[in-house]
Parts: C-alpha cells; structure tokens; sequence
C-alpha cells in the first residue's frame, strides 16, 4: 500500500517538478523554504490547482481521475478557516454531515484533540493553537482518504507550537491516516515525518526515509547548525538504580534519563551532529554512557569552517551524522570505510513517542 504523486506545472515566473512514491498510512512531509512550491503541490493534489500534469494515486486508486470534490481529501491551511458564525461543536459537526460514514468517530476526535472544554465557544474565543485543533477535527471528520497540512503551526507562537505538536504526533498513528504535511520547520518534521520530500525553487531535491535523508551529508539539511540523526527504536527496559532507560534501535541500545514510558512503547530518538564524538578505540573513565559501532560512508570537508560532516552507518541499523573539525579528520584520519564508535551523552539523546 502506498501514496503516489506527480506534479508538473509551470508558472511565468518558474516551474515546479515533484515526483515521490511513499509508504500508506504515513506522513510525507514536504520540506523547504518559503517558494519552494509546498503549497502548489499540496493544491494540485487537493484539486485547486490544475497543472500541466498530475498523477496522485492512493492504494491502487487514481485520485486524479476524480473530481476534486469527490477525492474525499481534508485540507487543513496555515489559519483555521473556521466558521465564525459557528460554534466549535458546529463545526465539527460541519465536516461529519457532509460525509460518508467512515472509521472516524466524534467522539474519538474530540478525545485525541482534546476539544471537550471547547465545544460550547466561539471561533473568536479561540487560541491559535485551539483554532488549529478544530480545524483538524474538522478535516478529520470529513472521513478523508488523505489528509493535506499545508503548514499548520506557522502563523502560531513557540508556545502555541509546542502545545499543538503532541497533537499532531498522536494523530500520526491515531487513524491510519496518510497525511502530507508541508513545513520549513525542521524539529516539526523530525518529530512528525515518515518520508521526506526536499523541495528547492520547485524541484525535488531529494526524497526517501526521513532516518535516511536526514543524515545525509551531501543534502542541505546536514549543513544546519541544528542538523542530526533520527532513530527509531523502543524503550527495551528501565533501570531505576542508574535512573535510565535502554532503548531498542536494530541492534544497538541507547541510554537516556529514565522515561515515563512503557517498556516496548515505539519511539524515535534524535541526536544532534554537534553531540556525536567519534573514537578509534573505546575511551575509559568518561561520562559517556553510549558508545555504538558505524562505518563512515562519507567525509565532508566544510574549509570555511574548518569543520567537517562524518555520516556513519551504525552497526545495528539506522544512520548518525557527526559535525566534528577538520583537525579531528587529520588527526584520526576519518575516511570512507573506516569503522569507529560514535559516542553521544544519554542527556544529548533526545526522545520523543511515536
């Protein structure tokens, strides 16, 4: 089962090309700057752009071949586009009259969203982020084969996005739901996204696994100061007595501060480039509680800032990235093929729940 889509379109001032295949249920996350053509692809899908060419196939079924008022795709914008003559029940209500009986439930959608204490009010009385759950609610109770999120959380403060984005998470896996999700916020992306899509003045720069793409060295996102590597794994065990948890990634364990959460409870794991200290043999008597095998597959040179970017396979799965200076390379002799330990601190490990 998988998600298809082929846009081609030119305007007067540039065009855009954008060709990915993704797993279904997933969130396919389109990346990038402000006009990069995130918007435009997620219109052409919705049907309220009509390119030169457009193929969207959902599980064998030709969307494009159905009027875009019968694809059954939610769409939630930057702003909420509530009704303002509409109370928040109402407009829920809105979305499940108009559509056909389907797996997603009310009163489940007012649970996962958290909108009970809302119900009663007014789109006015709303906080952004509010306005923004029952916008998705809405989208949600349309019963929709696919759902487009066309930068959601951008017009919200920091607090406002930090209070939504949990939200958003759970919704990842709630329904089974595919969902494409367009942001140029990087920490949204690493927390929400399956497959990646990098956009740049319209065209697809790179497409694949988001644990894949992330840790890339020759793609732009390595080149941010707030790059880093994106493991999934699952809290394996707890150890009360050392106040740590060990989390299953493939085959190695990655200790952090004891978690809440239960033991086999999927996670990801996101470690920054700037955390990852690489040895040619194992260190004694430091403070650092993982130490994990990988093979460099590539070394790159940044010379304007003496530092360098190390993309290592790890042993047991998965993809890190390290950002370490070019006199590090030198010394150690960093190269293609070479294996090493990479070593990050449990308290850089930063987890979140799948």
């Amino acid at each position: 089962m998988n998600l298809l889509v082929e846009v081609e379109h030119r305007y007067r001032s540039g065009s855009i090309s954008v060709a990915f295949q993704a797993p279904s249920p997933g969130v396919v996350a389109l990346f990038g700057p402000s006009g990069s053509g995130k918007s435009s692809v997620m219109n052409a899908v919705a049907g309220l752009l009509r390119p030169r060419h457009l193929r969207v196939e959902l599980n064998g079924l030709a969307l494009h071949r159905i009027p875009p008022a019968k694809r059954r795709i939610g769409y939630v914008f930057q702003e909420g586009r509530l009704f303002p003559h509409l109370s928040v029940l109402r407009n829920l209500q809105y979305g499940s009259t108009r559509a056909p009986a389907g797996p997603i439930g009310t009163d489940d959608v007012i649970a996962l969203l958290g909108l009970s204490a809302l119900l009663p009010r007014w789109p006015h009385t709303l906080s952004g982020g509010e306005r923004q759950r029952v916008a998705i609610g809405r989208a949600l109770l349309s019963q929709p084969r696919l759902l487009l999120m066309d930068e959601p959380l951008s017009g919200l403060d920091q607090a406002r996005r930090d209070e939504i984005l949990p939200y958003l998470a759970r919704l990842r896996s709630a329904f089974s739901l595919p969902i494409i999700y367009a942001s140029h916020a990087l920490d949204e992306v690493m927390r929400l996204a399956d497959t990646l899509v990098l956009l740049e003045n319209g065209r697809q720069r790179a497409a694949g696994p988001l644990t894949e793409l992330v840790s890339r060295v020759g793609l732009p996102l390595a080149l941010r100061d707030d790059a880093a590597g994106v493991l999934r794994g699952t809290v394996y065990s707890h150890v009360p007595e050392r106040r740590l948890s060990a989390i299953a990634c493939g085959g190695d364990f990655f200790w952090v501060p004891m978690v809440p959460a239960p033991e086999g409870k999927e996670v990801r794991l996101r470690v920054p480039a700037r955390d990852v200290i690489l040895a040619t043999g194992e260190p004694r008597g430091i403070s650092v509680t993982n130490m994990v095998g990988a093979r460099i597959s590539e070394v790159l040179k940044i010379e304007r800032e003496h530092a360098a970017l190390v993309e290592l396979d790890l042993d047991g799965g998965g993809q890190l990235i390290s950002r370490v200076t070019l006199d590090a390379v030198e010394r150690l002799g960093l190269r293609h093929g070479m294996h090493v330990l990479a070593l990050v601190k449990a308290v850089s490990v930063e987890l979140q729940p799948e």
